[in-house]
């Protein structure tokens, strides 16, 4: 990888940091290698969880380098596998990401956090969507930001480009929780450790039925569902896993995951 990306992992869990000065932003360059690290993610059984993050205090990601675009007088446009930021539209990634927002999160920044399964930010983090001063749509979160907060304050934040602040986050429920700064890692290493430590055949059965089934209507859900036809949930329903928790249950122990 580059120099702008740090990547490190840590048994079970791929840590991503963007280091790309002085904002975070990322080029389609960084694009594309965060394209390829996510799909390492993606397709390794031995990694479980990612968290990703920026470096620095102020900056989580400024989202697209629109400096270097202005410089060199040309846009470059294949942002590679996975399409912005290697996770705005990675097919069948079925493991939990962790989105550690340190600082600001703007544009592209902002729909990379939306990205995650899970954002915890620093006190200091702010969230705001700038496109609209460029005349530019925030195609990403004009898409997801309305599936994650009420419909009124995303078309705020997407036609004022105003500022939300780390607690206003935390109150419509974007993110899980606000630490110190000096705590941010530190508690999503924890949640990651957490993860890492649940059922391994579960997780990806609840990302795949959150996806498959977000358009549905609630009976075609459960038809769709309850038919056979959502792999990860066949996999786990027919695994040992899926007995060993019973026999845990039944005992009044802790199970033993095999992932199998």
């Amino acid at each position: 990888m580059s120099e702008s990306l740090h990547v490190e992992r840590r048994g079970s869990i791929l840590e991503v940091t963007v280091d790309r000065p002085r904002a975070n932003a990322i080029d389609s360059a960084s694009s594309r290698e965060m394209g390829d690290i996510f799909t390492t993610f993606r397709d390794d059984p031995e990694l479980r969880v990612a968290i990703v993050t920026g470096a620095g205090d102020r900056f989580f990601c400024a989202g697209w380098d629109l400096k270097k675009v202005a410089d060199e007088g040309v846009a470059d446009y294949d942002l590679g596998v996975g399409g912005w930021a290697g996770l705005q539209e990675m097919a069948d990634l079925n493991k939990p990401v962790i989105a550690a927002v340190n600082g600001m999160a703007l544009g592209g920044g902002f729909e990379l956090a939306l990205c995650a399964d899970f954002i915890l930010c620093a006190e200091g983090a702010r969230f705001s969507l700038p496109e609209l001063r460029a005349g530019i749509l925030a195609d990403g979160a004009t898409i997801k930001l309305r599936r994650r907060i009420p419909y009124y304050v995303a078309v705020d934040l997407l036609m004022t480009g105003r500022w939300m602040g780390a607690e206003e986050a935390k109150r419509w429920g974007l993110v899980r929780e606000v630490y110190a700064p000096d705590q941010l890692m530190n508690a999503a290493r924890e949640l990651a450790d957490l993860l890492v430590g649940g059922p391994p055949l579960l997780y990806p059965a609840i990302k795949e039925v959150l996806r498959v089934t977000e358009e549905l209507e609630i009976q075609a859900a459960f038809d769709l569902l309850n038919g056979g036809h959502i792999d990860s949930v066949k996999r786990l329903y027919e695994s040992e896993d899926f007995i060993e928790g019973a026999r845990a249950f039944a005992e009044k122990r802790d199970p033993v995951w095999r992932g199998r």
